[in-house]
């Protein structure tokens, strides 16, 4: 059977799954970080077993010849002949790709084009793909964009109220991400109800240390939370999420910070870190929530209450909803966000069972019976994703 990589490479690390496709089973995972370091770590999860090394690793193509190397030294693959297709994702694909597609050269200098939109992460997915191809250059490669299932949103849900110049010279709009995921969930909840996925309005909401809303009516995006960059949308681990854009320049007048500085703040010492004043770690701010911790307390208020009002802007977008979507790591094992969010959503078909809540990370159903509108809890899995359209594009 065909064996697929799916590669989630930073400017640091480099994460890999491998699958036997079609019949969608790991093989082996792992991650090689600190890349560029001395004491970079690899570490490898196969058939119950699990190696891991501390060792130099100056570049991603030594991780990259590493990690093949390890595949075939430790039995996972007999040769590099076994590996037929590769997954990368590519956070940033603007408005140039609408779908995951096979990496040629052109490609490759599209994504690198786009480097300006997500400087961090495109540039280190290049990097990534590049290594592999001269390792590997015979096998097929394909990037799976998270902005991708994004491309389907209308004009009026992915512009802002700016000169329409902004958009047409310096591509200034909503992008969205998290796509690889949302797209995932909706599928998996079309086949948990029995329906077409045509036939549903559905609300995705991926909620981990970055965390966005989707409305996905007859199986695209029509709206997603975060904008030009992941700093829109609903407040995260260390992001503020939407916020007036007057407090920037105010900030900086009254703190003598720059702009980029500021923006360095939303991004990194605010959300929940702020709220609470002394974590990011969603699981910390509900044990002292439990506690008694005011701070904690507003923290997850705040937090819910933005996931609860983007529901209910959605399912007036989409005039209802079918069903509501749980994942990431918050969505899958929070019971206590779950709860917070869904309260008070009874006046549009929302009735969920306080014990069906309790569940933590795994499929289910957590609504009544008789509720109108469903509520799942879906793990999601976008490495199978960037396998699936490996599969898909290079056959």
């Amino acid at each position: 059977m065909p064996k697929v990589l799916a590669i989630n490479a930073g400017s640091s690390s480099l994460k890999f799954q491998l699958f036997s496709m079609p019949e969608e089973t790991v093989i082996a995972k792992g991650i090689v970080e600190r890349i560029g370091f001395k004491d970079a770590i690899f570490s490898i999860h196969f058939g119950g077993e699990k190696a891991k090394n501390v060792l130099s690793i100056p570049d991603h193509k030594m991780a990259v010849e590493l990690l093949l190397e390890k595949l075939r030294s430790l039995g996972i693959i007999g040769s590099y002949n076994e590996i037929e297709g590769i997954g990368h994702r590519v956070v940033h694909g603007g408005e140039t790709f609408s779908d995951s597609v096979l990496i040629t050269d052109e490609v490759i200098r599209q994504i690198e084009d786009l480097a300006d939109l997500a400087p961090l992460h495109n540039r280190a997915n290049v990097t990534g793909i590049k290594a592999f191809k001269e390792i590997l250059p015979d096998v097929p490669a394909v990037a799976v964009f998270d902005t991708a299932f994004h491309q389907t949103m209308p004009e009026s849900s992915f512009l802002y109220s700016l000169p329409y110049e902004y958009y047409k010279n310096y591509r200034i709009r909503k992008y969205g991400f998290h796509g690889t995921s949302h797209k995932y969930v909706s599928l998996r909840a079309a086949e948990l109800l029995g329906r077409p996925i045509e036939q549903l309005r559905l609300i995705s909401c991926h909620l981990g240390n970055g965390s966005s809303i989707c409305a996905i009516q007859g199986g695209k995006s029509i709206d997603t939370s975060m904008g030009f960059t992941p700093l829109e949308g609903i407040p995260m681990g260390t992001r503020s999420g939407n916020v007036d854009p007057a407090i920037i320049p105010y900030i900086m007048e009254k703190t003598g910070q720059t702009a980029e500085e500021v923006i360095e703040v939303l991004n990194k010492k605010s959300g929940l870190l702020a709220l609470s004043g002394f974590s990011s770690d969603l699981r910390d701010i509900e044990e002292e929530a439990e506690k008694g911790n005011p701070r904690a307390e507003l923290a997850l208020e705040v937090f819910a209450n933005s996931i609860h009002k983007y529901i209910g802007s959605y399912a007036a977008r989409m005039n209802g909803v079918d069903a509501i979507i749980f994942t990431a790591g918050i969505g899958e094992n929070s019971s206590v966000v779950r709860s917070r969010v869904l309260r008070g959503l009874e006046f549009m078909g929302v009735y969920w069972d306080p014990e069906l809540n309790k569940t933590r990370g795994k499929e289910a159903f957590i609504n009544y019976p008789f509720s109108p509108v469903k509520v799942l809890v879906i793990p999601t899995n976008e490495e199978l994703m960037i396998a699936r359209d490996v599969i898909r594009l290079t056959k």
